[in-house]
């Protein structure tokens, strides 16, 4: 697959009919292994299509503004732009990401619930008006440096998760709303909208039922002190699950249709991000050191037995916490590792534990699991790695931040040109990749030997 490497950040590989992801996978690895072993993406960008295309008919009243700190590499960004939809930004730099694709001001809101005086300025500067706020030093922060600004009230939600206590969480109460309403009067700062957020965690759908509910609240009170709101954020938290999504739909839409009927003229939002780029993007990293130890303690209870005295590995990869798997000191992995490399059903598997390149304790990336036995030089692939895992990367070690492959079949560029999805920067980064890219049996490059 000649060409894929001096292609990486930023182009696109258009797929040929009979290649597919693994195909692509298999040649970057055999490329990587030769010139240094070094991790990498492949991002398929047509599920991203796929997934609006989804958002489209399940929740078609409300508009999309993209959370770009979940994935803010230049191919994503692209497409979301080529797709329509508004950008919700949490910072100064993803702000001049978005606005250099000529993304409008007005399709663009400042989300960061702790915003700097410096970047309220810089979004005063460029146009940037719509932020959120939830309390009153906030409301006063904003008065002195955006002029602009027209503010979303951000409420608190009731999303305790059964197992763990209530997370800390952003957000005002009904009671001081209308506290920030007298403040917002005063200081002569528009107040044109609310926003709540029901987090990914939360299996309680009735959340949106009180949320949607008190936003009304909300919108009524506003009248009271002669502010004219017209826009709803529902905020993120959707997963990638096209069930999920349906069913957030089943509770959503009846609530909105009674609370902000369309002849209401309230325009709702959402701030989808890991809906949208979370099964896009597999990470493949490199075992650069493994150990054999003993281990008395039963591991993983729901598959077979493993023997006591077999030997319990811990690999260590070139990527982890401070790197790519950041996301893993916050929250828990889900996402299984695939071994590479092919090897016999009846091949022995050992209980295994994997680690980043740090040899800090914090650094495990998963604590339990069963796989046949490694050896350096192995690879590993992280499927459901395009949320949260392509932000700024640490300066550990000299870490590099890991190239990225971007691929699209040619059914998913069809159907992006039929839905009239397109603009004239996306399509300048496009190359064809044949069919001819694919290794023959005897050339697929094997680990094993």
């Amino acid at each position: 697959m000649k060409g894929f490497l001096e292609d990486a950040n930023y182009s696109i590989g258009l797929l040929d009919e009979g290649v597919n992801v693994g195909d692509v996978i298999d040649n970057c690895i055999y490329e990587h292994t030769v010139t240094g072993n070094n991790t990498f993406f492949v991002g398929d960008l047509g599920k991203l299509i796929k997934q609006h295309i989804h958002w489209q008919n399940v929740m078609a009243p409300v508009k999309p503004f993209y959370n770009v700190k979940c994935n803010s590499t230049e191919g994503v960004l692209e497409i979301m732009a080529a797709l329509g939809t508004g950008f919700a930004c949490s910072s100064k730099t993803e702000m001049a990401l978005v606005q250099d694709l000529g993304i409008s001001p007005e399709n663009i809101i400042f989300t960061n619930p702790c915003k700097q005086a410096s970047q309220i300025k810089y979004a005063a500067k460029i146009g940037v008006n719509i932020l959120t706020c939830d309390s009153e030093l906030e409301l006063k922060k904003i008065a002195r440096n955006h002029p602009n600004a027209k503010l979303l009230l951000h409420i608190a939600t009731e999303d305790i998760n059964g197992e763990e206590e209530m997370n800390m969480k952003f957000g005002t109460t009904l009671k001081n709303c209308r506290h920030l309403m007298e403040c917002a009067k005063e200081l002569n700062v528009q107040i044109v909208g609310v926003k709540f957020h029901v987090s990914s965690s939360c299996k309680e759908t009735q959340v949106y039922k009180h949320a949607i509910s008190d936003a009304r609240c909300v919108f009524d009170m506003a009248e009271e002190f002669g502010f004219t709101m017209n826009l709803l954020n529902i905020g993120g938290g959707f997963t990638d699950y096209e069930a999920d999504l349906e069913e957030v739909n089943h509770i959503v839409s009846p609530l909105l249709d009674t609370y902000f009927p369309e002849e209401s003229g309230v325009i709702v939002i959402a701030e989808p991000g890991c809906y949208y780029v979370s099964s896009a993007f597999t990470l493949a990293v490199n075992i650069i050191a493994k150990k054999a130890v003993q281990d008395d303690k039963p591991l993983l209870s729901k598959v077979e037995q493993i023997r006591s005295d077999e030997p319990v590995f811990m690999y260590y990869m070139n990527d982890g916490v401070y790197g790519s798997f950041a996301r893993k000191l916050s929250e828990n992995l889900t996402t299984i590792p695939e071994v590479h490399k092919k090897y016999k059903e009846d091949e022995p598997l050992f209980a295994s534990s994997l680690w980043g390149p740090s040899c800090d304790e914090l650094d495990q990336i998963v604590e339990n699991c069963l796989l046949p036995e490694l050896n350096i030089g192995d690879w590993l692939l992280f499927d459901n790695m395009g949320s949260g895992a392509l932000g700024e990367q640490s300066a550990f070690n000299d870490f590099q931040k890991p190239p990225v492959y971007y691929i699209m079949s040619i059914s998913n560029w069809c159907e992006m040109q039929d839905a009239g999805f397109t603009s004239d920067t996306l399509m300048k980064n496009f190359f064809f990749v044949p069919s001819c890219i694919q290794l023959s049996p005897e050339d697929r490059f094997s680990i094993a030997a």
